[in-house]
């Protein structure tokens, strides 16, 4: 049964029903970033270290855990990256050289669109995910998918 298991987790059927526990673990993924935000808005990184505890820290649960923590961790390292380089683009423009241009408020637009995007995704895959429904997102899932092993 548990090979069976796998195989369809492994082909994306996700016909697998998770524990009560197994859900709200993977529920707690996506909340942690939530979190995160909240206690660290100005710096970008916080919300990565909080993504990577909670993934080191279920990095032995079970495939539908690992999965969803996987998961939430992709989607933080690209916030990360763009964010940060927004937030030293601001931190240049209010004390250097740097003066205000359509390109940053093409890249500020955009940076709050994309974390706007992921907000609400993050609170929609949390509320699935506690209930037992496998939430794939765009892009994200499909290298969850390659780096997250059953």
């Amino acid at each position: 049964m548990e090979h069976l298991q796998r195989h369809l987790i492994m082909e994306n059927k996700f016909d697998y029903q998770p524990s009560e526990h197994e859900a709200e673990k993977a529920s707690n993924s996506y909340l942690m970033s939530l979190i995160a935000l909240i206690a660290g808005m100005p710096l970008p990184i916080i919300n990565l270290i909080a993504s990577v505890i909670f993934f080191i820290g279920n990095r032995k649960g079970t495939y539908f855990v690992r999965w969803h923590c996987t998961q939430a961790l992709l989607s933080q390292f690209s916030l990360l990256f763009m964010n940060s380089f927004g937030f030293w683009w601001t931190i240049s423009i209010m004390f250097g050289p740097e003066t205000i241009s359509s390109k940053y408020i093409g890249y500020i637009i955009t940076i709050l669109i994309f974390n706007i995007s992921e907000f609400i995704a993050t609170i929609y895959s949390a509320v699935q995910t506690r209930k037992g429904i496998h939430v794939k997102w765009f892009f994200y899932g499909n290298l969850t998918n390659l780096i997250c092993k059953a």
